[in-house]
């Protein structure tokens, strides 16, 4: 039993219609699912793909709430990397990203890695990260604003920081089965260490990055920041895991079953919100894969609410 890799990472937006143009318009991911947040129904759930069928480990998704810009800090989500294949990629995506005015850093080699920094309109930190092809197999999607070969193939490394290791490390390793395989310096601060955990057979598609800050304040969430962090299991193993984190007395939401996915949800000990979350069924249970994303889609139990819901959402397009 072990976790495959990234599912998935939730972020915040104020403004989710220019949210939508940038994602769909300047990154070229697909809307593969536009729903609502299960729990507060007055908010959009936007699911982003580089994949054109929403494969797990793709999916960069938006939480639509009316609230002030994220305090950036420690004890959070920092940075969210995007992968492509070649160097070559990256160069043409610094000229996209010049062309369509989008705040960027030059081309560096982080981790080994070569990466480009940059951030979406509310300051939400991206990175694009050669990955040399390594993954799962991404499918491209023919519609996308951005050239097959310079596509997004998926997320990871996702970073994250804390202002202490010791009890992050027991549960990432001791309980998730990660691997701390090795560290670097924060290319940013030039000062903080890096520790880089693997999950399943590893590579930047299944990699945790915990940056250890002991000198920042506390973030406190808002637009431009991110939620939570969702990483990959399947069907077989679902159960045994909410067992497992039980068993460690972990305060979680026991199973939750999203429709497309089913969760577990828990908080690191230094506050990160983790979801563990399946691979199955998929976005294509409830649409067909040529249209996901064009319509409003409810799980079924909001069904019954689907027009109140809907009258509340704001236009998209």
């Amino acid at each position: 039993m072990e976790l495959a890799g990234i599912h998935h990472l939730t972020a915040v937006s104020s403004r989710i219609r220019e949210n939508y143009q940038f994602y769909t318009n300047v990154m070229g991911l697909r809307l593969v699912k536009r729903s609502v947040n299960q729990d507060d129904v007055s908010a959009y759930h936007l699911f982003y793909s580089g994949d054109r069928k929403g494969a797990p480990g793709n999916d960069l998704t938006f939480f639509d709430w009316d609230i002030p810009r994220e305090v950036r800090g420690t004890h959070s989500i920092t940075r969210t990397y995007l992968r492509v294949n070649g160097e070559k990629a990256l160069t043409w995506w610094k000229t996209w990203l010049e062309e369509h005015g989008v705040v960027h850093e030059p081309i560096q080699e982080i981790d080994g890695r070569a990466t480009l920094f940059l951030e979406d309109p509310e300051g939400q930190r991206l990175a694009l990260v050669d990955d040399s092809g390594a993954g799962d197999p991404h499918e491209a999607w023919e519609k996308s604003v951005v050239p097959a070969e310079y596509q997004i193939r998926g997320q990871g490394p996702i970073v994250i920081s804390i202002p202490e290791l010791r009890y992050t490390d027991m549960v990432l390793t001791n309980v998730l089965y990660m691997r701390q395989v090795r560290q670097y310096l924060h290319p940013e601060t030039k000062k903080d260490t890096i520790y880089v955990y693997e999950m399943g057979a590893g590579g930047a598609h299944a990699e945790l990055h915990v940056a250890v800050q002991p000198d920042l304040p506390a973030a406190r969430l808002g637009a431009g920041g991110v939620h939570h962090v969702a990483f990959r299991t399947n069907d077989a193993d679902y159960h045994d895991w909410v067992q497992r984190i039980q068993s460690y007395r972990i305060p979680n939401s026991g199973e939750v079953d999203r429709y497309w996915f089913r969760s577990l949800y828990f908080r690191e000990p230094n506050g990160i919100l983790f979801e563990l979350a399946t691979d199955e069924p998929g976005f294509a249970i409830d649409e067909d894969v040529e249209t996901l994303g064009e319509k409003i889609v409810l799980a079924p139990f909001l069904e019954p609410q689907r027009a109140e819901i809907v009258a509340n959402l704001k236009p998209l397009d």
